[in-house]
């Protein structure tokens, strides 16, 4: 869930604001936003897959916003409209918190956020920035230029190599017409304990729920996690690797340079992924994956993948 000091707003007012029916309680207060399965009395989420579907019935969210005509057995206020997902991204911004630049000091050139918590031993290097609500952990380094955005939090023993950017939105828009709608990331973004991420990384916070990278990551330069990834305890990823957002990824996980991931899929325990691979699927079966091809002419290429294609099926 999204942190979002205190603000409430009625149930009435939030229709009018998403020009949505109200199905229910009008004058319900909402302070929150949440996913179906995570809510709280009090927040609002959104329903716009029916692969989502059972979970309606089941969710405690005190409103949930849905396509017109669908109803539920669960007692909660539900919004309907044409479009529940356009209709959460402009909801969102009611939600959302400007980063604060004006409270806070330099300390070596670097900015800390008067409400951003050190730890024990913590070093920082000249121009970082470390913004508010972040919390770090004991002997984590943090080496020159990394910037470290709003409600991040970063476990003990870690190490953050130059020009790194934790913390930073993520890729979420809602199309309209012939334009876009920005979806606000209101999560945040949570490093375990004895992470390394190396040089020119960029880890994206959770849309509502957070970002998560666990204890005993490593990650080589120049990779992409993008929202709401849940990466499993003492996975290693080499350089250039990107992994799309709302992907599960179980404990050791390997994966070789220039590789990619797809979002919205599960990967179990112990897969290892080759240089070059993209993953399209989710795996259920731990092993070693891999899905490169050796550079040829574009005849014989042609030959090889539709050799490889049938033997694949």
């Amino acid at each position: 869930m999204s942190g979002t000091d205190n603000k409430k707003y009625s149930i009435k007012f939030i229709s009018e604001y998403i020009n949505a029916s109200i199905v229910g309680d009008a004058d319900l207060e909402i302070d929150n936003l949440a996913t179906l399965d995570n809510a709280t009395q009090g927040c609002i989420t959104f329903l716009s897959s029916s692969k989502y579907n059972k979970l309606l019935d089941s969710t405690n969210a005190s409103a949930v916003i849905v396509k017109d005509g669908v109803k539920t057995s669960n007692r909660t206020t539900l919004l309907t409209c044409s479009d529940p997902y356009l209709a959460f991204s402009k909801l969102s911004k009611l939600f959302s918190n400007e980063i604060d630049f004006s409270n806070g000091s330099f300390q070596n050139r670097s900015f800390i956020h008067d409400s951003a918590t050190l730890g024990k031993d913590v070093k920082v290097g000249p121009n970082v920035y470390i913004g508010d609500n972040c919390n770090i952990g004991d002997n984590t380094v943090i080496y020159p230029n990394s910037t470290i955005l709003k409600d991040v939090l970063v476990g003990q023993d870690c190490i953050i190599h130059p020009n790194s950017v934790l913390g930073s939105d993520g890729f979420g828009f809602a199309p309209e017409n012939d334009t876009y709608e920005k979806i606000e990331q209101l999560g945040g973004l949570e490093i375990g304990d004895n992470v390394e991420i190396g040089s020119g990384c960029t880890i994206d916070r959770g849309t509502i729920s957070n970002t998560i990278i666990s204890n005993g990551v490593k990650l080589d330069n120049q990779i992409h996690i993008a929202h709401n990834v849940s990466l499993g305890p003492n996975s290693a990823i080499a350089a250039c690797c990107a992994i799309a957002g709302s992907t599960k990824v179980g404990k050791n996980f390997k994966m070789g340079g220039l590789s990619g991931v797809l979002g919205h899929l599960n990967i179990c325990n112990d897969v290892t992924v080759g240089a070059h691979t993209l993953i399209t699927k989710s795996i259920k079966s731990s092993g070693n994956y891999i899905g490169i091809m050796p550079a040829q002419n574009h005849m014989n290429w042609s030959k090889s993948a539709v050799f490889i294609k049938k033997r694949g099926k």
